[in-house]
């Protein structure tokens, strides 16, 4: 597994707590003590589930070190300190056997979509974070969005984008380090697209030797993909594993 590389660690305090978060964790690691290194995803706390740190930068070297080591960031506002997260269970997808139901195969066999990637990887990001902030409040702020797009330029960061009628109307975006596609997020404007998008992935990752899809954290939509809960300790060792593979740097184009 690719070494976790130092990060500089924020000093100060903000005047917004990020929610859920205890304000003795906040901007420290997870032992409680300020310091200048990622901690491993096997120090996350039990509460919140799978807080590692708080701190830190949004750059291509961070991201793809997080990544590397099972670790994501998440955070509500770009004046909160960035949060970094391995949960315990870790939902993960295998590429090899996403769960089509028969309606879904139907709308594929349709031809009503067309499936592309790395085509409009800026779009994706602004219709998850705009679908988010309708929702909930969106994590994908601004930092995070340039954090993605650059990593984007690198030939880290990939989308899958779903047109109707020439009109994007669902996707998703991630990182692909080695054999595993790190998920971020996703969306959809058109009934299916976004699984329509996640069914493509699995089946162009496959055929290039992919071991892995990181759903990162259960939900129904997920579950309904195929999505299965694995324990940190067993998804570290698999992500160990499958970084090992050679991938498939660049942009992408599917078949």
């Amino acid at each position: 597994m690719t070494s976790v590389s130092r990060l500089p660690v924020i000093r100060k305090c903000y005047r917004h707590t990020p929610p859920f978060v205890d304000p003795d964790v906040y901007f420290r690691f997870s032992d409680g003590q300020l310091t200048e290194t990622l901690p491993a995803a096997g120090y996350a706390l039990k509460e919140p589930n799978g807080l590692v740190a708080a701190g830190g930068v949004l750059d291509a070297q961070t991201l793809i070190a997080a990544y590397s080591a099972g670790i994501f960031p998440w955070f509500n506002d770009d004046e909160d300190a960035v949060l970094w997260w391995s949960p315990d269970p870790r939902a993960v997808i295998d590429p090899q056997s996403p769960r089509i139901t028969r309606s879904l195969a139907k709308r594929i066999r349709s031809g009503c979509f067309q499936v592309t990637a790395d085509t409009a990887f800026a779009a994706v990001i602004a219709e998850c974070a705009a679908q988010r902030a309708d929702a909930e409040g969106t994590w994908i702020t601004a930092n995070m969005s340039a954090a993605y797009l650059e990593l984007h330029r690198l030939g880290y960061a990939h989308s899958v984008e779903v047109w109707e009628n020439r009109q994007l109307v669902g996707g998703l975006y991630g990182v692909a380090l080695g054999g595993v596609f790190f998920g971020e997020s996703m969306f959809f404007l058109s009934r299916d697209a976004s699984k329509v998008a996640l069914v493509k992935l699995a089946g162009e990752l496959a055929d290039r030797d992919f071991g892995l899809i990181d759903a990162q954290v259960s939900s129904a939509h997920l579950t309904s993909l195929g999505a299965i809960d694995m324990p940190r300790k067993q998804f570290l060792a698999t992500v160990a594993e499958f970084l090992e593979r050679p991938g498939w740097p660049g942009l992408w184009t599917f078949k």
